[in-house]
């Protein structure tokens, strides 16, 4: 994108007084982010005494004020609540008559585009929808990682090209979804990166069990190889005893975590029959080995059920 035209809301946004609305651990690291691009943090609202603390590492010297009064002092407000509390954040902002005509509102939900700021929209504010898709740790490393980070981006066409600025501006690449793809566009975000956080704890706990006194040591270089080899490769990068048909390795897989971490086995076993079956469509698993994987995975699957029905939790 040009940087040569005039400042203007339909290709570069002029530099801009920034407010923060919910001081989690997205908003102050965005707003730190659009500091270093020439705009000016001026208002921040948080509740718990963890976010004000995040608010004031991350941006010192900006005042903590109650939200109404963020929307007064800022022509760009970031709206960075938790998913639940979004629409009714900005429906109460709207109504109060909080939200000013021409003011641009940027919400950092993956699973909303920019129809849950409807409200805000009738009352005269610009809505952009911007999901970094990224981890925050709440501490100014966050900032750092945003190079390079792709967003989310969505918005009416008119304030596309806006958004997709703001984005670069904080050393983001901007991804344009589609408001109607907005839930299935987080829903792949979340299986990759949230439920990949569960697998490594698990992992790490099995290891501990297992006697190594540094999973996390052994686990590194392994999960490293095998992102990078998923990224580049896909399914052709798919190793190991479910993907080879080893029926009697993954049955002594079932066992010891029968036996060791029964919280796990669902897990595996879900994890393991949706390997196997990617496995079988790209043709990695032979389908004469598959027959009896598949039924190992099935009386696990059976056992876990018994486990956690009705009478298992009797018992």
């Amino acid at each position: 994108m040009s940087t040569d035209q005039q400042p203007d809301l339909k290709d570069r946004p002029a530099r801009l007084s920034v407010g923060v609305v919910g001081a989690g651990r997205v908003g102050p690291a965005l707003a730190a982010a659009l500091q270093l691009a020439g705009h000016r943090p001026v208002a921040v609202s948080g509740v718990s005494d963890a976010s004000r603390r995040r608010a004031e590492l991350m941006l010192p010297d900006v005042p903590l004020v109650p939200p109404a009064e963020v929307l007064q002092r800022a022509e760009l407000v970031l709206l960075t609540v938790p998913d639940d509390a979004l629409p009714g954040l900005v429906q109460g902002l709207a109504e109060t008559g909080a939200v000013r005509p021409g003011q641009l509102l940027a919400h950092t939900s993956g699973r909303y585009g920019a129809k849950v700021l409807d409200p805000a929209l009738r009352a005269g504010a610009l809505p952009l929808a911007l999901h970094p898709a990224m981890t925050f740790t709440g501490t100014p490393v966050d900032v750092e990682r945003l190079a390079g980070c792709s967003f989310g981006v969505t918005a009416p066409e008119e304030l596309r090209l806006a958004a997709e600025a703001l984005v670069i501006e904080m050393g983001g690449e901007p991804e344009w979804i589609a408001e109607e793809n907005r839930p299935l566009y987080h829903a792949a975000l979340a299986l990759g990166s949230n439920h990949l956080v569960t697998l490594v704890a698990q992992s790490m706990e099995l290891l501990r069990t297992a006697g190594v006194e540094a999973p996390d040591r052994m686990l590194g270089p392994l999960l490293g190889a095998a992102l990078d080899n998923a990224l580049r490769s896909g399914d052709a990068a798919l190793t190991g005893p479910v993907a080879r048909g080893d029926a009697g390795t993954v049955a002594a897989h079932v066992t010891e975590l029968r036996k060791h971490a029964p919280q796990t086995l669902a897990g595996y076993v879900a994890m393991a029959r949706a390997t196997a079956d990617r496995a079988l469509a790209h043709g990695l698993l032979k389908p004469e080995l598959a027959e009896d994987l598949l039924g190992v995975l099935a009386d696990g699957r059976d056992e876990t059920n018994d486990t956690n029905g009705p009478e298992g939790n009797a018992r």
